[in-house]
């Protein structure tokens, strides 16, 4: 016999009271469970669930939900006083500590008193579901049931199967989180399931070209909200989520890979975690908050355009007719030549090289060679990389000239990429990877990643927006500048760019 997860009276127990748990009692009860509450830490259960009275109250306060239900929701959260308190339970959520250990011991004794029937989840982010099972004496009845912080705004919850999971128990925690209001995808068990392996290449990335000296934090920043359209910028993103949650998961991902490349941990993180700079709840983080609002340095004036001659690339023929316009339109010179005039500032726009290869590559003058990126587009933010020899001037001018219409221009150290092909392909490669272990449909991960981490695509459907070739071809400039395996491309992406057809499309 299995168990219902729509029947009227049903029973969740939630164990650990912190935030997330608290965040689970809250959608669990408003969507009609009785929810038994238990942490082992004294008074912690109590306050949970005097926070979730005020949070449904301000729900009605704001008019989002009837006072009625709000009540009916508030009585039907029960404290529990010790494990014990679950026997009756139809399905028990550990909401604890990301440690393994301590999980494995919280499911057997959970498992001890409930009954053989009942479900067991786990909310672990990054965990193995299949080892936290293994300390059961019946691992096939647990599951993962991964919300996201915080619980009742955010819509996504994954359910994870792990190797001995049986299907009813998916299927009742899928009906369950229909029932609790979010919308749950199923995710094959791996490290970082699906949401937290593509969110590395967000933040990881970000990391290394800080690292690299490529641009500093509020630069990538801007250019990946401005030129890339993230709602928020990588560190912006470590400062709301805390370092030292953030940076101990990319460890745990990447021992879980045995050390794939595309997960290695950044030393910039863990510098600044170790130095207690863990963001935005302790005030300083990669920006310094003020009474709780964020400090941002002030984006410096560009130069004034005061003319010049300019030679655009043809390497990419449409990038050269938009560069072309846009020096056109301030009022400089252009230069149409078939290679560049002795006076002029050389624009290249690079996929996947640096700056000083492009003026390699096309035979160019790198003290007056100057690379856009042109991935994105040209007009929201503008990102350009000088060569190791562009001369400050020829710098300026190109600055100058780009900006002479209003939109901000970020200047670079030159690097494969730029930052958000960079970052972007690294994305797009993470979720190609997760599509390629069939860890989920690509359909469901770009819906998860859209829910749960409100990218503007998902990064399957992010790539076939910018070009699966493009992509492809962004990733190849990386590995062969770089040689590092963390770029390499997957198969997936490179199979589907030579066949012309979307990122989306599944193996038949």
């Amino acid at each position: 016999m299995t168990r219902n997860a729509t029947q009227p009276n049903l029973a969740v127990g939630v164990v650990g009271a912190g935030t997330m748990g608290r965040g689970i009692a809250q959608v669990a009860a408003t969507g009609g469970c009785t929810v038994k509450l238990y942490d082992a830490k004294e008074g912690a259960a109590t306050e949970a669930v005097e926070f979730v009275s005020r949070m449904l109250k301000r729900a009605v306060e704001k008019g989002r939900m009837e006072a009625a239900d709000a009540d009916a929701a508030t009585a039907r959260l029960k404290l529990v006083d010790a494990v014990s308190g679950f026997a009756a339970c139809d399905v028990v959520i550990e909401a604890v500590i990301e440690d393994m250990e301590i999980k494995r011991k919280v499911f057997a004794e959970i498992e001890a008193v409930i009954a053989e029937d009942a479900v067991l989840a786990t909310n672990t982010s990054s965990l193995s579901v299949t080892r936290i099972a293994s300390a059961c004496s019946r691992p096939e009845r647990v599951a993962g049931f991964h919300f996201f912080n915080p619980v009742p705004l955010m819509p996504l919850v994954e359910v994870i199967s792990g190797l001995k999971t049986e299907d009813w128990v998916t299927d009742f925690l899928v009906d369950l989180g229909i029932r609790m209001g979010r919308q749950p995808l199923r995710v094959a068990d791996a490290p970082g399931f699906l949401v937290n392996q593509v969110g590395r290449g967000y933040t990881i990335e970000a990391a290394h070209l800080v690292s690299e000296g490529v641009a500093d934090f509020v630069d990538v920043d801007r250019i990946m909200r401005d030129a890339a359209g993230f709602r928020t910028g990588p560190f912006e993103l470590l400062d709301l989520t805390a370092l030292d949650v953030t940076h101990p998961a990319t460890v745990e991902i990447y021992e879980q890979y045995f050390h794939e490349p595309r997960f290695r941990p950044s030393a910039l993180m863990n510098t600044r975690m170790q130095a207690g700079l863990l963001g935005r709840k302790v005030g300083q983080g990669f920006y310094v908050y003020e009474d709780g609002k964020q400090v941002v340095p002030e984006e410096a004036a560009p130069p004034k355009f005061d003319g010049g001659k300019f030679w655009v690339s043809r390497a990419l023929a449409d990038a050269h007719d938009a560069l072309a316009e846009i020096v056109r339109a301030a009022g400089g010179e252009l230069d149409t030549g078939e290679r560049p005039a002795d006076d002029s500032v050389i624009l290249v726009t690079p996929l996947g090289d640096d700056a000083t290869a492009a003026a390699v590559e096309q035979a160019l003058d790198a003290t007056r060679t100057v690379a856009v990126d042109v991935l994105f587009g040209l007009d929201t933010r503008r990102s350009v990389m000088k060569t190791p020899l562009t001369t400050p001037e020829a710098t300026r001018a190109a600055h100058a000239v780009l900006a002479a219409d209003g939109v901000p221009v970020t200047v670079l150290r030159d690097s494969p990429g730029f930052v958000a092909q960079r970052i972007v392909a690294m994305i797009v490669n993470i979720g190609a990877s997760v599509a390629q272990q069939g860890i989920a449909t690509p359909e469901d991960i770009d819906k998860a990643v859209k829910l749960g981490l409100n990218y503007p695509h998902g990064p399957l459907g992010f790539g076939d927006a910018l070009g699966a070739d493009k992509v492809l071809r962004v990733l190849e400039g990386l590995h062969r500048q770089y040689g590092d395996p963390r770029y390499r491309p997957n198969p997936w992406i490179r199979r589907r760019a030579q066949l012309g057809v979307s990122l989306l499309t599944a193996e038949s």
